[in-house]
């Protein structure tokens, strides 16, 4: 097949599992806010982007060992999930031994030791169930990822509106349809792809295979926590410096430049695939200039849009107590647009596995982010924060695309690029400062939305005929 017919079909069959999941939790951030106070909202966020950093330092981030292994073509794939399970279930067992610790955490107003269990639990399930997944996803079984991703988007939203809506469990309920619906989905997996063939902790865990796979996923932990710092830091130094309820606004601000990761992030998980089996072929210099060409004038364009309509997208969206967010969605907007430009130049670094370069670049955003969060939050709150995290952003970005070019010859196209980046900055700039009223600069953001829209049009109607044929083809067969 076709490289780019190839890496449409995997972006397709992706988006089918992964959009559902992803359009749920648009779905369900509408819910949240109208049935969670600002304060629960908040916490619940603390805690969820607290297991999100514990899961990779818990189980070494092992599973994106399972997925690269897996993905080698002469791999042993029982010795590759039994090390995944194995580091899994010790490293959790090693983290319970913490428990005294974490039930003492306190920032500003809230509590993290009352909600302790609930945290290992949610802990248990996302580090079993991303393992699963990226195993099969490796494995080549794209399909039984999509399907694993429709069913887990159904049990996550049936148990999230009986805890929350039936029951009002509050933030007891918000974590445990998470956990319930991970577990299911674990269940699911090892049943339909008989997981359990895979796994034999006696002839499975050899050092061939061991050590190769530590040595790749262990430099990926602060590479991680690096970009967790710069993700997530913000939310909890708002929390410090203004209390939990102004996170909690804050936090669903981050809601709407996640329209923007929706789609890159289903794109990424085909691309990736595309990337390491291209890889090693001639031309790849041109495949991913290519690629990357269409998939930043996309960002760039769905950013724009968002940015213009932020303040009716979050009146529509969010509930009444959570409309002042809108502030600080065009400069998050940009940001989050940078973080996915980012995620396209990880792609070569797992292709070499060179870890340690994602984690250096990584190393400069999040110190960058971090001094800039002491600096500004405390002058400017949430404002202050989400200019930090889209600096940090940007820096990292062109951090990569300097140092890649050592590996992967990527050329920008600077003559839309540039003047893309710079119309969404004014078009951020027009709707934050509101230059003309609310809807003049409404007006003037779509505008300038447009001519970004116009500026990359070449490469956007670059992917329908990719898309036709696919959609074509299978209507045929």
């Amino acid at each position: 097949m076709d490289k780019y017919k190839k890496l449409a079909s995997n972006t397709i069959v992706f988006a089918i599992g992964t959009f559902s999941s992803k359009l749920l939790t648009l779905v369900l951030t509408f819910f949240y806010t109208r049935v969670m106070a600002t304060g629960d909202f908040g916490g619940a966020t603390l805690i969820q982007n607290a297991v999100n950093i514990l899961v990779p330092i818990v189980t070494l981030a092992v599973n994106s060992a399972a997925l690269r292994f897996a993905l080698d073509k002469n791999s042993d794939k029982k010795c590759v999930f039994s090390t995944g399970v194995a580091t899994t279930v010790i490293g959790f067992a090693v983290f319970c031994l913490f428990a005294p610790v974490v039930m003492r955490i306190t920032i500003n107003d809230f509590n993290f030791g009352q909600y302790t269990i609930l945290l290992y639990l949610m802990l248990l399930g996302s580090s079993l169930r991303q393992l699963c997944q990226q195993f099969v996803r490796g494995c080549g079984h794209v399909k039984l990822y999509a399907v694993d991703g429709v069913i887990a988007t159904a049990t996550s939203a049936g148990f999230t509106f009986l805890y929350l809506g039936a029951f009002h469990w509050g933030i007891y309920g918000y974590i445990l349809a998470i956990f319930t619906s991970d577990m299911l989905s674990v269940l699911f997996m090892f049943v339909v792809a008989k997981l359990w063939r895979y796994v034999n902790f006696r002839t499975g865990l050899r050092k061939s295979t061991v050590f190769p796979m530590l040595k790749y996923c262990i430099p990926l932990i602060p590479t991680i926590i690096l970009w967790w710092i710069i993700n997530v830091s913000d939310q909890y130094m708002v929390t410090y410096f203004n209390g939990v309820s102004v996170s909690g606004i804050y936090t669903s601000a981050y809601k709407i430049p996640n329209f923007v990761t929706i789609f890159a992030s289903i794109f990424i998980d085909a691309w990736q695939l595309s990337a390491v089996d291209e890889y090693d072929n001639k031309g790849k210099s041109e495949f991913f200039t290519k690629v990357f060409k269409t998939y930043s004038g996309a960002l760039l364009a769905v950013g724009a849009l968002l940015i213009a309509g932020s303040r009716i997208i979050t009146d529509l969206y969010l509930g009444e107590d959570y409309y002042d967010s809108w502030h600080y969605v065009p400069i998050l907007v940009i940001a989050t647009t940078f973080s996915n430009l980012v995620n396209f130049y990880a792609s070569v670094y797992m292709a070499e596995k060179k870890s340690m370069l994602s984690m250096m670049t990584a190393g400069t955003g999040a110190v960058l982010n971090v001094v800039l969060n002491f600096i500004l939050i405390p002058v400017m709150g949430p404002y202050g924060a989400a200019i930090a995290t889209a600096v940090s952003f940007v820096a990292v970005f062109v951090i990569r695309v300097i140092n890649t070019k050592k590996f992967v010859n990527i050329k920008i196209n600077y003559f839309t690029f540039i003047p893309s980046v710079v119309l969404l900055l004014a078009a951020a700039a027009v709707m934050i400062f509101e230059v003309a009223g609310e809807w003049g600069s409404f007006g003037i953001a779509c505008a300038l939305a447009v001519c970004v829209i116009l500026i990359n049009i070449k490469s956007l109607l670059a992917i329908v005929p990719l898309v036709l044929q696919r959609f074509f083809k299978k209507r045929k067969s």
